[in-house]
């Protein structure tokens, strides 16, 4: 796969020039790989449907090879990428007239399977099952939350966008999610008082 899974923003800007310019579908096809799982598993948490959620994506990056003279005036293809499944994955969601809009409290979060590499093969089955059913456990909010910072990699500000939520929310739910985590792992954390 040509090491999709270590782009980053300066390899993604030069895949969307090599599109724009020369019209590369090897280049077209690293960008696809490397986005279509993790935009698959946000859209399913909209849409709750995973043969929607995956023609949504497919559709996405369909209008991106047509429209790809434009590809090089996207200054953030990952946030525009993640915008785009949002907004499909809710305007479908309204054309299916399941409901008008979604709530956070209500999203089912998916994580994708980790690669196999030197971190993942030294972590035990059981200490990663330990931490997915920490995950699991984890309010709707929070998994979705933890689910953009720690797997797709999204910054706090980018997630705020996205989701239409404070940094300081996404500061609270992250140290949430990581306090649960720690307590199933018998990990002592740290305490600051906020006052």
């Amino acid at each position: 796969m040509n090491g999709e899974k270590n782009l980053n923003a300066t390899n993604i800007y030069h895949l969307q020039q090599r599109i724009a310019e020369y019209e590369d579908e090897e280049a077209y096809k690293q960008l696809f790989f490397h986005y279509f799982l993790p935009l698959k598993s946000f859209s399913y948490s909209i849409i709750k449907s995973k043969e929607t959620a995956e023609e949504i994506v497919s559709d996405i990056f369909l209008d991106i090879w047509v429209k790809r003279k434009q590809l090089c005036a996207i200054e953030d293809l990952k946030m525009y990428l993640y915008t785009s499944v949002r907004n499909n994955s809710a305007r479908r969601l309204h054309q299916n007239k399941k409901a008008t809009f979604f709530s956070l409290d209500e999203v089912q979060v998916e994580f994708a399977s980790p690669d196999e590499n030197a971190e993942a093969i030294l972590m035990t089955q059981e200490l990663s099952f330990k931490i997915n059913t920490a995950i699991e456990e984890l309010p709707q909010r929070c998994r979705i939350i933890f689910k953009l910072a720690k797997e797709d990699k999204l910054k706090y500000k980018e997630i705020a966008v996205l989701l239409n939520v404070s940094i300081k929310t996404i500061d609270c739910q992250i140290a949430i999610a990581v306090k649960k985590i720690a307590s199933v792992l018998n990990i002592p954390i740290k305490k600051t008082s906020i006052r």
